[in-house]
């Protein structure tokens, strides 16, 4: 038995070591063809230390951030090499790979790099954050009533952009001796201005239903993903009806800490699958895309567990159910949005169809996503996001400038 157990332990750390080595090389030819970067040309960095297992942090930035860099040119800074490889072939970005601390100094070296944005909270955060001259910047990688958005680790960054009041209300209740007004800025939800492309079928009269459930989290407190309790039971009802086309999107870290819940994703996958076989009309979809635009704006109704999906589905003010979490330590806060959301019991799923009927003809729930878009999001207008966005890193541009004249820094 444990000869088994060193034997499979090996092979996995064999894998991991071939992986690792092909995305060196990869990356080293990535790098040669595209030739050096131009020094001096710089002035806003992300940085990413992850692999590209939790490249989706970065995805959804990547409209937004090639659009900022239209303006202002913007360098991604890397720390591994899956997920530099995989942000210099489809990013659009400009990306440096810095392993070591001594390569982020170079980089610092020959780049200006006045604001360095952090879409998450890897604690390799603090080998960039140890320099200063420079403004520190949390943008996150979602809005969302989880308990992830009110982490004490804001107080690590000199400032974080918000989506709106809500964020800027959660943050004051949940941090002690944090300067809201201060040290947030508020820019709405700019990947909004990018909801493009089209779907892999063709629209008709059947009611489309984007299913997005989160991965079975890493603790009791964040175990809201409905892949177990909702889905099975969800889209076996919604594919049987013959009047609903099933967008099933789950989070890409779905099954990495439970086998089980990895389970029931591949069997929500084969089920599509067999139906998209037995009848071709039905074009229900897996969406592993790289980038969502039409997912969140075409479906007729959405179903999301808690998580950034609901708040970004919330800023279309297109009909939303939210999953109830079936584990009673789930960290649920109802002081936003999830007290008023149309909530989805796992008992209500084989009944999925009268229920988003009542959802998507209901005026008074339209309304409440109006009011609700407005508080988490400010002008969901086109564009607005975006020129607030804009208007957030021209201000601290303009910070950092008097920053280093008033030390005389060149």
């Amino acid at each position: 038995m444990q000869l088994a157990k060193d034997v499979s332990r090996a092979l996995r750390l064999g894998k991991r070591v071939l992986k690792r080595r092909q995305a060196y090389s990869q990356l080293r030819r990535l790098v040669e063809e595209r030739g050096p970067l131009p020094e001096g040309g710089f002035r806003i960095g992300v940085y990413f230390a992850d692999s590209d297992v939790n490249i989706y942090q970065m995805r959804q930035w990547y409209a937004p951030l090639q659009k900022l860099s239209e303006r202002w040119p913007v360098l991604v800074l890397s720390r591994n090499a899956s997920g530099a490889r995989q942000l210099m072939r489809e990013s659009g970005l400009a990306v440096e790979f810095v392993r070591r601390v001594t390569e982020i100094e170079q980089v610092l070296e020959q780049q200006r790099l006045d604001v360095i944005l952090y879409v998450n909270q890897n604690t390799r955060n603090f080998q960039m954050m140890r320099y200063g001259q420079r403004w520190h910047v949390f943008i996150n990688h979602g809005e969302s009533d989880k308990m992830y958005m009110t982490s004490n680790q804001h107080q690590a960054y000199d400032f974080a952009f918000v989506a709106g009041d809500a964020a800027r209300e959660r943050l004051a209740r949940a941090l002690w001796n944090f300067d809201v007004d201060a040290r947030t800025m508020s820019i709405g939800r700019p990947q909004t201005d990018h909801l493009e492309g089209a779907p892999p079928f063709t629209p008709d009269e059947r009611t489309v239903v984007l299913y997005a459930p989160t991965w079975e989290g890493d603790r009791p407190a964040a175990s809201y993903g409905s892949v177990a309790s909702h889905g099975e039971a969800l889209v076996r009802t919604l594919i049987g009806t013959g009047r609903h086309r099933v967008v099933y999107r789950p989070h890409p870290r779905s099954g990495v800490v439970d086998a089980e819940f990895g389970a029931a994703n591949e069997r929500i996958i084969a089920m599509i699958d067999a139906a998209n076989r037995a009848d071709p009309s039905a074009q229900h979809v897996y969406d592993t895309s790289a980038r969502i635009g039409w997912q969140l704006s075409l479906p007729d109704v959405a179903i999301c567990d808690i998580s950034a999906m609901v708040y970004d589905r919330l800023a279309t003010g297109r009909p939303l159910m939210v999953t109830r979490p079936v584990s009673a330590e789930a960290a649920v806060d109802e002081q936003g949005y999830l007290g008023v959301c149309e909530w989805l019991d796992a008992a209500e799923t084989p009944r999925i169809a009268a229920v988003l009927d009542r959802v998507i003809g209901d005026d008074e729930a339209r309304e409440r996503l109006d009011t609700w878009s407005a508080h988490y999001f400010g002008d969901t207008t086109p564009g607005a996001p975006t020129r607030r966005f804009h208007g957030a890193i021209a201000d601290l541009l303009e910070r950092a400038d008097a920053e280093r004249a008033r030390r005389g820094l060149a």
